[in-house]
């Protein structure tokens, strides 16, 4: 065998060698691309959109998960799950009467449960990062409440907004709690403010008014 055709033989080889490592590339990039899709729902769109880039944004979200690994996070005690379930409802019977402080106290309460669950609740951006983890799909409701608590302090928020900031709150605080805690009474019954639309049920004081107002 002449060394032109050895020459050749060896150059069709290597050239597949390299065709199948780039399509097992390809292949598994896509494969990373999609369980970080599927990991982060709306948040996988929202990195994309944020950095102009794929590889810059699933970047960004390997680093979200990887600092979540480090991160202890643990369940709420059965005991921690029904005493910040009162206190929730306590901020919902709040909401008539005082809606800035009570979009006030549930921002703190959600901060609260992160804290107690494992999260660092220092800087806004990075608990909105964190959970964005474990909570993709609500993630951008803790960012919408942010966003009105903020207005909320400079007396630009109306009650419309209030009332949304507290909706807002609610979906990540239920998760965090790892269940639908305001639609029960601390004995585990149904509380009365359930998904009752405004004017249904017996409720026609205060107490559903207050039940009406946070939904």
């Amino acid at each position: 065998m002449s060394t032109g055709i050895i020459i050749a033989i060896v150059v069709v080889v290597v050239l597949l060698i390299a065709v199948g490592v780039a399509v097992a590339t390809i292949g598994k990039r896509k494969r990373e691309s999609k369980k970080l899709e599927q990991r982060f729902g709306p948040e996988y769109d929202r990195a994309l959109e944020q950095h102009g880039d794929r590889k810059e944004a699933e970047q960004s979200l390997k680093q979200r998960e990887e600092r979540h690994e480090g991160l202890d996070i643990r369940p709420l005690a059965p005991e921690q799950q029904q005493h910040f379930a009162g206190e929730w409802r306590n901020v919902q019977a709040r909401f008539v009467d005082a809606p800035q402080e009570a979009v006030r106290e549930s921002d703190h309460l959600v901060r609260e449960v992160m804290r107690q669950r494992g999260y660092p609740v220092d800087d806004f951006n990075q608990r909105a990062d964190d959970i964005s983890v474990s909570h993709p799909n609500v993630v951008e409701n803790y960012r919408s409440a942010g966003a009105i608590a903020e207005r909320n302090e400079r007396g630009e928020a109306s009650t419309e907004d209030l009332r949304q900031a507290t909706v807002h709150y609610r979906a990540l605080f239920e998760e965090l709690l790892d269940t639908s805690v305001t639609n029960r009474g601390s004995d585990g019954t149904d509380g009365g403010h359930g998904e009752q639309s405004a004017g249904q049920g017996n409720d026609a004081g205060a107490g559903g008014r207050r039940g009406e107002e946070v939904r």
